[in-house]
């Protein structure tokens, strides 16, 4: 008992929240940031940037959701970002957790890095779903999956979801072709995925990150853990 109730005070606490920056982030009323783990919704206004579509209902669902309340923390293995906000998933007092209930309502991505990927699946398969059935974000361009055939140089920096055709294999394990875009894991996120890919020539799969261009002016986008490449059946 003594153990379990420790075990519980490390991996989870309750905040009260006193305001919401924008659909992933808020602050506590002790003036503590968390940034909602494992996810990413669209960014708001900054600057002269103007917000990226279905920025302000994010921040409007996660307002109504959370808003006041005390929320619960729960967390994984890295507690901090580079930012120093406190990364965690939310559950409310009526046991909704609220990174995933984002996803669900098509009102955020899947968003995740080693180590802190014990929910990644979960999260994923719930992405999916919203993504077949054109929810929220999904239904808009800017959004939209897209076709490997597709990539042109009006993307170029984004984060985005990419679905194609294996046409070709690394060697060594690491990386794939999806057509003209190639697909590479940085060597020193590798250990994250445990064993290599087992991709075979003409498995479609979908790849989540940044679309780029080489300086030789070849297509390529790198994915850091398992749950950024997914086999579509």
């Amino acid at each position: 008992m003594v153990a379990g109730t420790l075990s519980w005070v490390t991996q989870e606490r309750w905040v009260s929240v006193k305001s919401i920056t924008d659909g992933d982030t808020f602050k506590t009323t002790k003036g503590e940031k968390i940034r909602l783990l494992g996810i990413n919704t669209p960014e708001t206004r900054k600057d002269t940037s103007p917000a990226q579509p279905f920025a302000n209902q994010a921040k409007q669902a996660l307002k109504k959701m959370i808003d006041g309340k005390q929320v619960r923390l729960s967390f994984d293995k890295e507690k901090k970002d580079r930012y120093g906000r406190t990364l965690a998933h939310i559950y409310t007092r009526d046991g909704l957790w609220v990174n995933a209930e984002l996803v669900r309502l098509g009102l955020a991505h899947v968003y995740t890095f080693a180590p802190n990927t014990k929910l990644a699946n979960r999260l994923t398969s719930i992405e999916q779903q919203a993504i077949r059935q054109n929810t929220g974000m999904w239904s808009h361009q800017r959004w939209r999956v897209l076709q490997v055939s597709n990539l042109s140089t009006n993307i170029l920096g984004q984060f985005r979801l990419v679905q194609g055709e294996v046409t070709k294999l690394d060697k060594r394990g690491w990386g794939f072709n999806l057509g003209k875009l190639t697909v590479t894991i940085p060597k020193k996120h590798r250990a994250s995925f445990g064993k290599k890919l087992r991709l075979k020539i003409g498995d479609t799969v979908l790849v989540r990150g940044k679309v780029r261009l080489s300086k030789r002016g070849k297509w390529f986008l790198s994915i850091y853990n398992r749950s950024d490449v997914h086999h579509i059946k």
